[in-house]
């Protein structure tokens, strides 16, 4: 259970040089080539981005908005009020001029795929392993060296380097003690759906979060154990929102008992209003499944660049202790390099009981979606 939170100041914030150009070559034969890493900064092209490739979602046309092709082009599926005055001040810093195309995660992570090795993108910012998952298996992102991939912690890094973490997010229950005492809380994944709650849980079926939780569970579980949770959840009578935010405030103000959401909205919120002027409360369920899932953020370069050495510049500012106690301190994530401590208000991401998955495994959102449209939860 979490409830006190002392809003922290911002600390000072060191800059750190850019990876040096000659560690940071990455090695493109034309337009399109996909890479191969060689362990010593310096990646050699393999395979191409095609188009269509991986299904993933649907482009939105809202993010087709136009992008300065002669500027350093970043598709962020993170929103522009949140990375918008850190990739500014990275502009400012470097020198680098940005063109950003905002959207949601899987719309971003869609468009790119549609477009393939003709995307004007050089640097993918995605809310979701899965989202970057699926651009890594279709060869639209570069592997990355060395230098930069091991900055990362390990237990949340891309085996095969095509991608860094960035920022740790953790599934929690949020829940009105008012209304539900904690020991009468879900102590495990399944138990979400048992019929004792009916008609008490809120979720967020259109978010990026909820839709990699349900991946999450059939990668674990299975497509049939999957379907059964999901069925559950209907027959349940859960209750629907547009957003974790919405949850959230539905859960404070006492209209809902509990809701699934991300650690960092409840912090968000202590921190603007003071703790004490929150009655929600946070849990973490302990059973190493999908309930207790830590998604990660994370970035990459995209294998058709032909500004290779600016983006993966980009990508290891993001993983700067700047850009990093930055995150920390503007969302409550976790950071995902070492240097950096969590808020301390957060529980140890050691005590957390994620569960044993590789998060490119979450890639298969197409699968995912077509669960909830069965069960009639899009």
């Amino acid at each position: 259970m979490t409830r006190c939170l002392h809003p922290t100041s911002h600390r000072p914030r060191s800059t750190r040089v850019a990876l040096g150009a000659a560690a940071l070559t990455l090695v493109l034969a034309g337009c399109g080539a996909a890479t191969s890493g060689t362990g010593d900064g310096e990646v050699v092209a393999e395979t191409t981005c095609q188009a269509g490739a991986v299904d993933y979602g649907e482009v939105d046309p809202e993010v087709e908005t136009p992008v300065d092709e002669e500027a350093l082009v970043v598709y962020s599926g993170r929103n522009e009020e949140l990375v918008g005055p850190l990739l500014e001040t990275y502009s400012q810093e470097s020198g680098t001029e940005l063109s950003v195309r905002y959207g949601s995660t899987s719309a971003i992570t869609a468009q790119l795929l549609a477009e393939g090795d003709q995307s004007p993108a050089d640097v993918v910012l995605l809310q979701d392993a899965g989202a970057l998952g699926a651009l890594g298996d279709a060869d639209c992102l570069a592997d990355l060296p060395d230098e930069l991939t091991g900055q990362t912690l390990p237990a949340f890094a891309d085996e095969d380097g095509r991608w860094v973490p960035l920022t740790g997010r953790a599934r929690v229950v949020v829940y009105n003690p008012d209304l539900i005492a904690q020991a009468e809380l879900p102590a495990a994944t399944a138990d979400l759906v048992d019929p004792r709650y009916a008609g008490q849980l809120g979720i967020a079926p259109g978010n990026a979060s909820f839709q990699a939780f349900i991946t999450t569970l059939r990668v674990l579980e299975g497509e049939q154990a999957a379907e059964d949770f999901v069925q559950g959840l209907v027959d349940n009578d859960v209750q629907t929102f547009e957003s974790n935010g919405a949850i959230l405030d539905a859960v404070d103000s006492g209209q809902l008992p509990m809701g699934l959401i991300n650690h960092y909205y409840w912090f968000e919120q202590a921190a603007e209003v003071g703790a004490e002027n929150v009655t929600a409360e946070l849990a973490y369920l302990q059973d190493g499944a999908a309930g207790s899932l830590v998604n990660v953020s994370g970035s990459g370069v995209v294998s058709s660049t032909d500004r290779a050495d600016d983006a993966t510049a980009l990508v290891d500012f993001l993983l700067s202790e700047q850009a990093q106690q930055y995150f920390a301190g503007e969302t409550f994530e976790y950071p995902m390099v070492e240097a950096v401590p969590a808020e301390e208000e957060l529980p140890p991401l050691a005590e957390l009981q994620a569960p044993d998955i590789d998060l490119d495994d979450m890639a298969s959102l197409s699968a995912t979606l077509d669960l909830l449209n069965r069960v009639g939860l899009t």
